[in-house]
Formats: structure tokens, sequence, C-alpha cells
């Protein structure tokens, strides 16, 4: 599972993970903090879709994944993202209605 530094992540491709309606929702309902089940979110996709958004977070440095057993648990990398790119999650959030 390819977790990157955030640091060699490009901001473009930060901000084009951001993009995505499904991939908001899932950075919305993470920003709160602490670790989610992959399988608990409910966004009305698919599983192989919701993978596929959650693979594409992981890739752009949005965020962590843990194993436990058979579970996956993601969180926001959220400290690291204020520290790089100060504000642009609370931006982001806050332009499409969501709380940061």
């Amino acid at each position: 599972m390819h977790e990157p530094e955030l640091r060699e992540v490009p901001v473009t491709a930060v901000l084009a993970a951001l993009a995505d309606d499904v991939r908001l929702q899932i950075v919305r309902a993470l920003a709160p903090g602490g670790e989610h089940a992959c399988g608990s979110f409910e966004f009305g996709v698919s599983k192989a879709t919701r993978s596929h958004h959650l693979k594409v977070l992981r890739e752009a440095g949005l965020t962590r994944t843990r194993v436990a057993g058979t579970t996956r648990y993601v969180r926001l990398r959220r400290e690291e993202l204020d520290r790089l790119y100060p504000g642009l999650l609370d931006a982001v959030l806050a332009e499409r209605g969501g709380v940061a």
C-alpha cells in the first residue's frame, strides 16, 4: 500500500484528489479527526468505487491507512496538510459547504 510523504506530492495532485465530490465527502467525514473503517463510508457508490476513491486520496497524500486484521482504517493527515499547505483544507471545505 503506497503512502507517499506529503512533501513529495505536488499540490496539483492534492487539488485533483479534492476536486471529486465523493472524495470530498470522504474528506469531510474525516475532517473532525480520528480513524474510520473504510467500509463505514456510504456515499451511494459501489465498494470498488469507494476503494478507488480511498486509493486516490491515499496516493495524493491526503490520508493514511492502517490495517487491523481484515479491516482497513483511514484517517486524514490533517496536521501534515495544514503544515505544508496552510489553510488549503479549510478553504476547500468551506468553499464546498463543509466544516473544517
